[in-house]
């Protein structure tokens, strides 16, 4: 009896050191750098489950082994716990830290800036082709509803929802500058200072120029002049489809269309393209100035007139720097 108890003693102690040194074993794999060599994102779609999301980290060179991933989830009670969407592994995460990202749900972030300036067309193809958005766009919104900006969005977001969020951007916007606006505009509406902000950010890329060249538009229209704007006219060839591909000609200023500022006063009837803020605030607050004409400089920017007589000799300067370009 004696003996037989030696035995067991011996055996329980045996198997209690194996025990312990599996675990130190599976500790030390649980911890490990793993074998992802660089960053990498890998998408977990919603309802893969613990299988699912095993083989896709696996597959991607995010873990080993996937049964070593799955009983960690199960060890860890973390199995529940994991998220869906698109996850940025480091180089060598862990198994721990793979499953501590996907269980704290930061996922990546992805940005498409749409620029200042873009018909609603445009914008829409530009969403269109933005990676890691669902859905399909039936329409064009209407021009000039759209807020130009970076937008943040993640993997399986809707670009119908981006499009909404960028109409409810400019909406805010718009709403918060004409409450601040300048008094004795000749823009009557929110609506005519989206037109004529559309206008300006088209005629210049010159942050600073914004609202210089706003000056210059409503000193035309408080003057009862046409604006004379040739993205205008070249809105009017395109109908805003795209860009026109040539320089425009003086044929093309007598072409009949109420988007032609050359042959009709005041405003088109609608915006030529999507204003960013800085324009629509340039509108509604502009440069103080006597100015009624601009023309390009040569340096990117425009030289300003307050007479045609000065206009034409800035017009005749532009044409020499430009024959010599």
């Amino acid at each position: 009896m004696r003996r037989a108890l030696t035995v067991l003693l011996v055996l329980l102690v045996l198997a209690g050191g194996g025990l312990y040194a599996g675990y130190q074993w599976a500790l030390e794999r649980y911890r490990e750098p793993g074998p992802l060599a660089e960053e990498t994102n890998v998408v977990i779609r919603p309802g893969s489950g613990l299988d699912g999301i095993a083989r896709e980290l696996a597959a991607a060179g995010v873990i080993r082994d996937a049964d070593h991933f799955r009983i960690a989830a199960k060890a860890t009670d973390q199995a529940r716990r994991l998220k869906a969407g698109e996850f940025a592994f480091p180089a060598g995460i862990s198994l721990k830290g793979a499953l501590d990202l996907l269980e704290s749900g930061e996922t990546v972030v992805r940005r498409l800036t749409v620029p200042e300036g873009l018909t609603s067309a445009e914008i829409v193809a530009l969403v269109s082709q933005a990676d890691g958005l669902t859905g399909e766009l039936n329409e064009v919104p209407a021009e000039g509803s759209l807020l130009p900006e970076t937008y943040h969005y993640s993997w399986g977001d809707g670009r119908a929802a981006l499009v909404a969020r960028m109409q409810a951007g400019l909406d805010k916007a718009l709403a918060e500058l004409w409450e601040q606006r300048a008094a004795d505009l000749p823009v009557e509406t929110p609506e005519e200072a989206v037109i004529l902000a559309s206008i300006v950010e088209k005629e210049t890329a010159v942050a600073e120029e914004r609202p210089l060249v706003a000056s210059v538009f409503v000193n035309r229209l408080n003057r009862g002049m046409p604006l004379q704007s040739d993205p205008t006219v070249v809105y009017a060839l395109t109908e805003g489809k795209g860009p026109l591909g040539r320089e425009l000609t003086r044929a093309d200023w007598r072409v009949e269309s109420p988007y032609n500022t050359y042959r009709e006063r005041g405003l088109p009837p609608g915006p030529i393209a999507n204003p960013g803020r800085e324009s629509l605030a340039a509108v509604l607050d502009p440069a103080e100035s006597q100015f009624l004409y601009f023309v390009a400089d040569g340096t990117g920017g425009h030289a300003f007139a307050k007479s045609l007589a000065e206009h034409n000799r800035n017009v005749a300067k532009w044409r020499r720097i430009k024959a010599t370009q």
